[in-house]
């Protein structure tokens, strides 16, 4: 009997610390100003992934998304203070990357499968977002929609993830355009495929968007304005090289969404990259516009 006590309080005591976990993560896109800086599904270089997740906590982030490797998991558990995601398209991998300390998986950031032809269809994600539900059927699951698939399909696929328990939806764009700056003008171009999914799957369910893919701290605040809860940012900040450009870039994002910046002080005055300054200084003059 003392036995059977002591592990349904363990039990109860554990269903609780879940609870919590996913009330925090969820948090942020209750709020509406989710934060998530990738590091890249590809990108299994343990330094970067340390630099990365460094910049995300110091910088403000929601949480960071890594790909999906113990080792990278315990060295972005160590660099930073805020929830760690991984991305992977083989749901039997998420298993060991929760044991290794993951705190939400994603199914997604698909743009070097593209690079080799690779496409999927709505079947193979609703597979895939079913076996991960098999696998792990109380952690925090964040499907990416292929932006290969038509508007009313992205749509339809969307509706049946929820209906399948994903918690968030994730958009993406393609990057139609290579633009030589990166002003305004040139920002809004290439967010546009993404925040057009946002806006149409947004109204289509009830859990939250997240919209990722070619976006800044001058498009973050538009992808919220157009109905996503959060916005994923990947090459604004995995693209620079030291901890405190990327602390910059990241803690301009954060601004840009209105989200409570952690103290700076700390971190070396370091120029930032051509992209990241237009950014930053960009959004100065135009984010009262573009939040109306």
């Amino acid at each position: 009997m003392i036995l059977l006590i002591s592990f349904l309080t363990a039990s109860f005591s554990l269903s609780l610390n879940m609870a919590a976990s996913r009330d925090a993560i969820l948090s942020s896109f209750k709020a509406g100003n989710a934060l998530k800086i990738i590091s890249g599904i590809n990108n299994f270089d343990v330094e970067v992934v340390r630099k990365v997740s460094a910049a995300a906590s110091l910088g403000g982030a929601s949480f960071v998304d890594i790909a999906c490797d113990a080792e990278l998991i315990k060295a972005a558990k160590a660099s930073s203070s805020i929830p760690v995601c991984v991305s992977s398209i083989e749901p039997q991998k998420f298993v060991d990357a929760v044991e290794a300390g993951a705190d939400m998986v994603e199914i997604g950031n698909y743009d070097y499968l593209y690079d080799e032809g690779i496409l999927f269809s709505p079947e193979d994600i609703i597979r895939l977002t079913k076996l991960t539900r098999k696998y792990l059927p109380d952690i925090v699951l964040s499907v990416t929609i292929p932006h290969t698939l038509l508007l009313h399909e992205q749509i339809s696929l969307a509706q049946a993830l929820e209906g399948l328990g994903a918690d968030i939806i994730q958009t993406e764009g393609k990057m139609s355009i290579k633009p030589q700056g990166m002003g305004v003008q040139e920002s809004i171009e290439l967010a546009s495929p993404t925040i057009a999914s946002a806006y149409a799957i947004s109204r289509a369910v009830k859990i939250p968007v997240m919209c990722a893919s070619g976006l800044n701290d001058i498009t973050a605040p538009l992808a919220i304005a157009a109905g996503a809860r959060g916005v994923g940012i990947g090459s604004m900040v995995n693209k620079l090289t030291s901890i405190s450009q990327m602390t910059l870039a990241v803690a301009a994002l954060s601004r840009s969404l209105g989200r409570k910046v952690p103290d700076q002080s700390s971190t070396p005055a370091e120029p930032i990259s051509d992209f990241a300054v237009t950014a930053c200084e960009a959004v100065s003059s135009v984010q009262s516009k573009i939040c109306m």
